[in-house]
């Protein structure tokens, strides 16, 4: 995974590009997935997990990409991507079965990285990235979704 810096760099461009393009919310939040799925080999599955308007304790699953999951509505406070929503920040979990607050979607994740994207204030949504591999996860990760996380922000913000 000495290759992280260089993969990160080589994304980013294009997922402003495909942020900051003329396909719809969810088309746009699609191709992210899709990128990062593609392009990263211990990303095995990336989602969006967003607030639901109408009960803004629970987040509902967005586009992804990535083995189903029969996790489509989450409460906050509930498994790592409710309490990323709790407390306004990232978890990286490198190894799942040690957590006793878990939502196991698939037996084959072993790791676990969630951030939440902040708009206006308050919890928008979140980006959840479920690995195979031990220990992935880097403070290069986290650096990166980061970003990646804040140009979703913009997004949303710029669409009003």
């Amino acid at each position: 995974m000495a290759d992280k810096a260089k993969i990160f760099a080589g994304l980013l461009p294009e997922l402003e590009a495909t942020l900051r393009g003329g396909a719809t919310r969810d088309g746009k939040l699609q191709r992210v997935c899709d990128l990062l799925k593609a392009e990263v080999p211990y990303f095995d599955w990336v989602g969006f997990y967003i607030t639901d308007p109408e009960k803004p304790d629970d987040l509902v699953l967005g586009p992804y990409n990535g083995a189903p999951t029969e996790h489509v509505r989450i409460s906050v406070g509930t498994g790592i991507c409710g309490r990323a929503a709790q407390t306004r920040r990232m978890f990286v979990i490198q190894d799942v079965s040690k957590e006793t607050n878990y939502l196991a979607c698939n037996p084959d994740v072993k790791a676990e990285i969630v951030l939440p994207i902040l708009v206006g204030g308050g919890v928008w949504g979140e980006l959840d990235i479920d690995s195979h591999t031990p220990s992935p996860f880097s403070s290069d990760d986290g650096e990166f979704l980061g970003k990646v996380c804040s140009l979703v922000a913009e997004m949303v913000r710029n669409e009003g």
